[in-house]
């Protein structure tokens, strides 16, 4: 089953503690000291297998990166199509602002309008590879849809946990994917604790965001194409709408990986958390200098994908918004949905509030001076509007 010959990762490490683990059995977090775990790669046999340049001949999906993903060459990916997402100039917009130079990547083109189909098809892969049948996961939605579709794909249970106002299209979509779903009075939090006290008797293997290895290995693509997408030259900042940071620590990690291979340069681009007013623990620990978060109380957010109050990477997103110079800022629910209208109505897009915290913190930050007119910069839309139907009623 485990072609370790057709791959090039050799192992996983612990983001704290360092400790090396082996990738070929089922692994959660760190055994030590409980914190998340990283896929290594032998990246100078990957840089040697995989030049840049032949990616253009390769499928438009987020496999094109096959070396630096963890599945085994010849083992066949649970796929629906993930990546390959277009980046779009947001020429409207920005020149209203003063920002000639904006993009958008739209990750709502993704299977189940999502980033989360880069993670879950990954995820889901190895899991299966690894011999797992049955996966759980807490999710604010977007996850949840991701799972079952790939758990449906793979021919494995789902069993997804969602506080019990999750938007009603993530709940419906879940369950017509033939997933098990189970609304939970509370909060992500709650889902999370629910599957920690059921998964050992019932045989699930945990999804849950950054506790198992391979989901921040799908979302890292992100990164990857960024790179692509501008020949090579990354940006000069990227605004990335966070929850449980996946994304952000993906990207930062592609970024590494690919300086590595010489592919990039030592150029980082500055990095800016958004996250709701309403529940805000990056932002209120990037600003009083924490290291770590401690958990947001009474966490209320319209974008659900932002109402994540304790993040188990909470020490790895703060590090990368300090080491890149970069910051992290909050928006309240009244002004994602006004600017999720004004993004609709000037580029077309209908974004998920999640992505339109993203263009409203713009605003702010180039008010404050720390994103300047004339630089390149990205935002990342995670999810489409069509989701959250409930936000936008009169």
């Amino acid at each position: 089953m485990r072609s370790i010959a057709t791959m090039f990762l050799t192992h996983l490490s612990c983001t704290s503690c360092g400790l090396r683990h082996e990738w070929s059995a089922l692994q959660n977090l760190c055994t030590a000291c409980q914190k998340p775990l990283f896929a290594v790669y032998d990246l100078g046999a990957a840089g040697r297998a995989l030049k840049r340049e032949a990616l253009a001949r390769r499928e438009k999906s987020l496999w094109r990166y096959r070396e630096v993903l963890p599945l085994p060459l010849d083992i066949a990916p649970i796929s629906l199509g993930e990546g390959g997402t277009p980046l779009l100039p947001a020429a409207c917009f920005g020149a209203e602002i003063g920002f000639p130079n904006l993009w958008v990547k739209d990750e709502a083109q993704n299977p189940t309008q999502s980033f989360k189909a880069r993670g879950m098809a990954v995820a889901v892969s190895m899991a299966k590879h690894l011999g797992a049948t049955k996966l759980a996961v807490p999710t604010a939605g977007n996850a949840g849809g991701a799972l079952a579709a790939y758990a449906a794909r793979a021919g494995l249970e789902a069993h997804i946990f969602m506080p019990n106002d999750t938007p009603r299209a993530n709940v419906i979509e879940c369950r017509e994917l033939g997933a098990h779903v189970t609304l939970i009075a509370g909060l992500i939090t709650d889902c999370g604790a629910e599957i920690a006290r059921r998964k050992e008797k019932e045989g699930w293997f945990d999804l849950s965001t950054l506790k198992e290895p391979y989901r921040v290995e799908g979302k890292k693509t992100l990164g990857y194409e960024l790179a692509e997408q501008f020949n090579w030259e990354l940006p000069d900042a990227i605004l990335y709408p966070t929850g449980g940071g996946t994304g952000l620590i993906g990207m930062w990690k592609a970024f590494e990986e690919m300086e590595a291979m010489d592919w990039v340069g030592a150029k980082r681009p500055r990095m800016f958390s958004v996250q709701a007013s309403g529940c805000a623990p990056i932002a209120r620990a990037f600003a009083s200098g924490a290291s770590s978060a401690v958990e947001f109380l009474d966490a209320r957010t319209c974008a659900s994908g932002l109402r994540v109050p304790k993040a188990v990477g909470d020490f790895l997103m703060l590090k990368i918004l300090r080491e890149s110079r970069g910051g992290a800022v909050t928006v309240d629910d009244e002004t994602m949905i006004h600017t999720t209208r004004e993004v609709g109505a000037k580029e077309g897009i209908f974004v998920a509030p999640e992505g339109a915290a993203c263009f409203a913190a713009l605003q702010s930050l180039a008010t404050e001076g720390k994103i300047k007119p004339g630089e390149r910069i990205v935002i990342f839309n995670t999810g489409s509007g069509i989701k959250y139907l409930e936000c936008y009623e009169p």
